[in-house]
């Protein structure tokens, strides 16, 4: 009987740490996975992803862009865009598709419903304003360059630029 006890206990031992190191193990893998899928950089192939300026399709031409993600409805807030001069040429996205003309640092976008929601789904936009970098790849592709970062309002965009 003790002999029995005595081979149970070993087995259970042996059991309880390899259940321990995969149990850790496995909350390790789970664990990179998240930081893995939600710090990886997205891309955008403009060839895909059709925006209009007005009425004629936007052509990608510089090697980076500063995105900044709208809202046509805050009061002021395409004015301001129009307004900004900034390191990188901005490329303004409404959010409600709003029609505006391009100002010498400013191109406004628009597109149509589908293409607003695949670009909202494929950056992870959950905000307006948020701004973020993208860089060209090769041709009409550009990456992802920086973390999507909210806004409270445009009047601190020429400030969180210098941060960025």
């Amino acid at each position: 009987m003790s002999r029995a006890r005595k081979g149970g206990k070993s087995l259970f031992s042996l059991s309880t740490l390899l259940a321990s190191f995969f149990g850790a193990a496995l909350i390790a893998l789970a664990f990179a996975y998240f930081n893995y899928k939600f710090s990886e950089y997205k891309f955008i192939d403009f060839k895909e992803f059709v925006f209009y300026e007005k009425s004629d399709i936007f052509q990608a031409k510089e090697q980076k862009y500063i995105v900044v993600f709208y809202s046509s409805r805050q009061r002021g807030t395409m004015d301001m865009l129009a307004k900004l001069n900034l390191n990188l040429p901005i490329l303004a996205i409404d959010y409600y598709n709003t029609a505006r003309a391009n100002s010498k640092y400013t191109t406004f976008l628009r597109s149509g419903t589908n293409t607003s929601l695949k670009f909202i789904q494929r950056f992870n936009i959950y905000n307006a304003p948020s701004i973020f970098f993208i860089k060209r790849v090769k041709d009409s592709l550009y990456k992802q360059d920086s973390m999507i970062r909210k806004l409270d309002n445009l009047k601190e965009l020429s400030r969180e630029i210098n941060t960025l």
